[in-house]
């Protein structure tokens, strides 16, 4: 049986199903009472692990854009340590807006010790708790923790998880000089989305995805 893969856009999740076609995947779009409410739909009826997965922005400054992010229960976090030695271990935390600010990413890091952050993964946690199911997040980084997000990035992520374009040009419109920091948003979150998908690449050829609940614990005792 497949995972459970909560994440933010269905860009992301047409990554995932090209490395896992039959996975179980929900993308939340920024809507929290949807992507719990189809979480725990899932979740009820698969005993299997549920993964937090796509972009996150750095909080820790050592993290570039491109670079992957491990974080979860420790048995899942060293399986996925495994095939990605080069990854870094650390907290992901979520919230339910954009953490857009340098000055925001810096005090979110200093609350919660996180290296990272998302809008899904505080909800696939939750979920995971709730059900008695092994929980990771893997993320790879889009931007840095010194960088701060133009308008128009923060309005380019539609209800249903699609990219909203109509918002991105109206909010350029109305604020052109923010151009060079989108173009330079756009670049970073390309690098990002290239490695998601070297990351599920990789996911795919080692079956780990497939990995059941049972075979997990035999192999970790």
């Amino acid at each position: 049986m497949t995972w459970i893969i909560a994440c933010g856009l269905k860009r992301e999740a047409d990554i995932f199903r090209k490395a896992c076609p039959d996975l179980r995947i929900v993308a939340g779009g920024g809507d929290r009472a949807r992507l719990e409410r189809e979480l725990d739909a899932m979740a009820r009826v698969a005993r299997v692990p549920l993964l937090s997965s796509g972009l996150a922005g750095a909080l820790d400054p050592a993290l570039r854009p491109g670079d992957v992010v491990l974080d979860g229960d420790a048995a899942l976090v060293e399986r996925l340590r495994g095939v990605f030695p080069r990854a870094f271990v650390g907290k992901v935390t979520g919230g339910d807006a954009i953490v857009a600010t340098a000055t925001e990413k810096g005090s979110l890091r200093v609350r919660t010790g996180a290296v990272a952050a998302d809008m899904e993964s505080h909800v696939a946690r939750e979920v995971a708790q709730r059900h008695g199911l092994p929980f990771a997040a893997i993320r790879v980084i889009s931007d840095a923790a010194n960088e701060t997000l133009p308008p128009a990035a923060l309005v380019g992520m539609g209800a249903d998880g699609d990219m909203a374009l109509g918002p991105v040009l109206a909010s350029l419109a109305r604020h052109p000089g923010q151009l060079p920091a989108l173009i330079r948003t756009g670049r970073h979150a390309g690098m990002a989305f290239a490695g998601l998908g070297r990351v599920y690449d990789a996911l795919g050829r080692t079956g780990i995805l497939r990995l059941d609940l049972l075979k997990l614990a035999l192999d970790v005792a």
